[in-house]
């Protein structure tokens, strides 16, 4: 099997989390997700996300899609 190539999806999730004063705790009982999971999101090792999930956490952080992810160079 070849190895996984890396992916170039990087989430926002802590620059928003500043903007909006949230803590990842607080962000995590308001969507009703695990901090271990919000973690693996925030720090780009998640490899998929559900649609009812990102919905979750755009309407908790008053977001886009877009503004929760950008693709790195």
């Amino acid at each position: 099997m070849p190895p996984e190539t890396p992916h170039r999806i990087h989430c926002r999730l802590d620059e928003l989390l500043e903007d909006r004063g949230l803590s990842l705790t607080e962000l995590a009982d308001k969507v009703g997700i695990t901090v271990v999971n919000l973690s693996v999101l925030k720090n780009d090792r998640a490899k998929a996300i559900r649609f009812s999930t990102l919905t979750s956490l755009c309407e908790a952080l008053d977001c886009e899609p877009g503004d929760l992810f950008t693709i790195t160079e």
